[in-house]
């Protein structure tokens, strides 16, 4: 069955780093694009960034353009998000999500808390 499982959260102080990961399972990961999402307490879920299957393209949050790098290893079946200059308002549970045949599946999800 289909599984996506995030990784890599934690607690870190304003202008940290962290590298979140997303290990897939279940479905041929190299033919699908790949998304990171993040919810804050009190707020939607929102679209963080995404990669096509290829990895040629790329679109990011506003808020997060030229901080956060998305970036898949299509043989190791990982999506990651590396995220830079992390700012409070970074806050929140970051989901992977991917469509696949139609159906969406979301991982866990794992915290991240800037803070200092």
């Amino acid at each position: 069955q289909v599984q996506l499982v995030e990784s890599g959260g934690g607690l870190v102080q304003p202008g940290g780093s962290l590298r979140l990961s997303c290990a897939a399972s279940g479905f041929t990961f190299s033919s699908y694009a790949m998304n990171w999402y993040r919810q804050a307490p009190g707020k939607e879920r929102e679209l963080v960034a995404s990669m096509a299957s290829t990895g040629r393209s790329t679109n990011y949050a506003d808020s997060v353009k030229g901080r956060f790098t998305i970036s898949r290893d299509n043989a190791k079946n990982t999506a990651y998000l590396e995220m830079n200059s992390l700012k409070p308002e970074d806050t929140a549970v970051y989901y992977c999500k991917s469509r696949i045949n139609g159906r969406v599946y979301w991982g866990q999800g794992t915290q991240v808390t800037v803070s200092s």
